[in-house]
């Protein structure tokens, strides 16, 4: 039978993986940025229109 401190090792830690770096043109870079500007400006709309107080709502 094994030993008892061999059955529930904790396993090594692993290195975290690196991250991968993506070399973009400016003009697809700006239009990212021009979309997550509108996500924004949608949700801050999208938002204004909710109830302010949801127990009030029933």
């Amino acid at each position: 039978m094994a030993e008892p401190s061999d059955t529930f090792k904790k396993a090594p830690k692993r290195k975290p993986a690196k991250g991968k770096s993506v070399a973009v043109s400016p003009e697809m870079r700006q239009a990212y940025a021009d979309l997550i500007k509108e996500r924004e400006a949608k949700q801050e709309t999208y938002g204004r229109h909710l109830p302010q107080d949801p127990t009030r709502g029933r």
